[in-house]
């Protein structure tokens, strides 16, 4: 199986610093790899990453501030100039087209890029597919924004010890799984459940509905925490959250492992976004993300 993890290209908010470039981040899933949030940088960023153009399947935009969107005119150029042989499927909020469509075509290139645009119009599923289940959540901020969760469906495993019990090896495992039954064993006697993992994607936003249903139960949350506890008044005023509050939301919702990002350059030790989200109640594995970090979704639960 191809490795589940996350690729940070990005983790500053609206001004970049020496050390943080402006958003970006992938998603590798299997066969798919999506791209969230390109912000300005992000062609560069995906090389120092090791990530190609060519691997991208699928684009994912939570709204259209400029710290979340002018990559995309580079990268749809890459796309072109990479000669993509595969649709490149494109899904950001509806009332942003203007923006999308700027972008798209924000200079002379030749274009050769089979790019999809799926404009989001409201919460709800964008897509199912058998290995997985995308959908979006409105969130709060000046602007309209969206969130996005990916979600596998449940399965089973198999377990050697009662394959052995019942004496079924070799084809026969395969024939048995196919067909639902064999010799009387049926293929829920030699399995378990297997639950699908999660992936969320929430970024700018207030605490609202959204924010929570995204983070529900999810093996790995990644999260804008822009200020901290002490700005609460900003934050919510811009339309953020603090990193008590990825905390707290994180704690509320059962995730597994929480990843930090967005942060304001106002602050400079990232371990006060990692104390606050523990003061918050989070116990899970925590990472304040740097840029060109890898972060593994994690194992599955049996």
């Amino acid at each position: 199986m191809t490795a589940r993890e996350l690729v940070v290209l990005g983790t500053a908010s609206q001004v970049p610093t020496r050390h943080r470039n402006h958003n970006g981040y992938v998603l590798r899933w299997d066969a798919e790899t999506i791209l969230f949030d390109p912000g300005e940088g992000t062609q560069r960023q995906l090389l120092l990453a090791g990530v190609g153009a060519t691997a991208l399947t699928r684009i994912c935009v939570t709204h259209f501030h400029g710290d979340h969107s002018l990559g995309l005119a580079g990268v749809f150029q890459r796309i072109s100039l990479d000669r993509v042989p595969h649709p490149v499927t494109a899904h950001y909020p509806a009332g942003g087209q203007e923006f999308f469509d700027r972008l798209r075509y924000a200079t002379a290139y030749h274009d050769t890029a089979q790019i999809l645009p799926r404009p989001v119009t409201g919460p709800g599923v964008l897509e199912r597919t058998a290995e997985f289940t995308l959908t979006a959540h409105e969130l709060s901020h000046p602007v309209e924004t969206f969130g996005y969760r990916l979600t596998e469906p449940d399965g089973r495993r198999v377990l050697p010890e009662r394959l052995a019990a019942h004496g079924i090896e070799g084809p026969d495992v395969g024939r048995l799984l196919r067909a639902g039954t064999l010799r009387g064993v049926t293929a829920d006697d030699v399995t378990a459940p297997r639950p699908g993992q999660s992936f969320a994607f929430v970024m700018d936003t207030r605490l609202c509905d959204g924010v929570f249903a995204l983070a529900d139960g999810c093996d790995l949350l990644v999260i804008e925490s822009t200020f901290l506890d002490r700005d609460v008044a900003l934050a919510r005023e811009y339309g953020h959250l603090t990193a008590g509050q990825a905390g707290r939301v994180a704690a509320e919702c059962g995730v597994r492992h929480l990843v930090l990002t967005h942060f304001s350059q106002r602050y400079q030790d990232p371990a006060d976004f990692a104390a606050e989200a523990r003061a918050a109640g989070f116990a899970g594995t925590l990472t304040v993300a740097e840029d060109l970090m890898r972060v593994p979704v994690p194992r599955r639960v049996t």
